[in-house]
């Protein structure tokens, strides 16, 4: 199996989207069990997120659609998305919990879904969007690797715009931190970037240890302490803004292909390997 997202749930478990098994999985770290759902033919999950309810949602890149698992009943549902050929990407929820948010790559759309009604709407953009995030305004921003930009969508104004990140940058995963800040990795500079969402701009450039070793998944813990993966050379980064202090980690196997990191609730770093079909745990020390 090859797992290429995670996400934790209210109750400490960490659930896995595995697209090419068309499965989802759940860990609990507590008896180290695993337990899987099936789901619909052609779903491939290319992304995973967990609302406060505990109910798991999917990106269903195969066959453009939403996908909702109520884990308490097994019941799955889905939600087809009105654009052809425009496979969810990546997930995010809005700060209440009430909208889900989702990048279409292939489509060069950013897609929203009433959970409550399961309405969803589309908005136009470029670059094949990939990784999404709100932010504490409840603003949008994803990645646009094909043109070296973040857009940005307020969905009160409906208003959308841009942050160019420079040429060659390739932006492509985006977090938000507990003080408000994004973070971006750069897969084309191998640079980590700290913008202010507020300000709109970049504030702060932070070249990784490895140069250009594909700078990929981004997450920021409950500490603020920011991760990174790179993903061509099998390295976690840590970096801790407070003192900037950067830290590398070598994962004990080779060919990992992280593209998604998930801080839980205990200080943890769980990371999956879309190339190894390993889950992976960094534990503070």
């Amino acid at each position: 199996m090859f797992a290429r997202s995670s996400a934790v749930a209210p109750d400490g478990s960490l659930y896995i989207a595995v697209p090419n098994d068309n499965k989802v999985l759940r860990f609990d770290p507590r008896n180290l069990s695993f337990r899987e759902w099936e789901l619909l033919p052609g779903h491939h999950p290319s992304s995973i997120i967990v609302d406060n309810r505990g109910t798991v949602w999917t990106a269903g890149f195969g066959n453009g659609t939403i996908g909702r698992l109520k884990t308490r009943n097994s019941m799955i549902a889905e939600f087809h998305v009105p654009s052809r050929g425009g496979g969810p990407h990546t997930l995010a929820l809005s700060e209440d919990g009430a909208t889900l948010w989702f990048s279409m790559q292939t489509g060069d759309r950013i897609g929203s879904m009433d959970i409550a009604t399961g309405r969803i709407a589309e908005h136009e953009t470029s670059g094949r969007p990939s990784g999404i995030t709100v932010d504490r305004r409840n603003r949008v921003w994803w990645c646009r690797a094909s043109d070296d930009r973040l857009g940005h969508l307020d969905p009160v104004s409906d208003s959308i715009g841009e942050l160019d990140l420079g040429s060659g940058s390739r932006p492509r995963r985006i977090a938000t931190a507990p003080d408000g800040m994004l973070w971006v990795t750069l897969y084309g500079k191998g640079h980590l970037v700290k913008v202010d969402p507020a300000l709109m701009k970049v504030v702060k450039t932070y070249p990784l240890p490895g140069g250009n070793a594909g700078a990929y998944a981004v997450a920021v813990d409950a500490a603020g302490v920011v991760w990174a993966s790179e993903i061509k050379r099998d390295t976690v980064i840590r970096l801790d803004p407070s003192t900037e202090v950067m830290q590398t980690i070598r994962l004990p196997t080779g060919n990992a292909g992280i593209r998604k990191l998930t801080p839980d609730g205990a200080g943890r770093l769980w990371y999956t390997g879309s190339h190894n079909g390993r889950l992976g745990l960094i534990e503070a020390e």
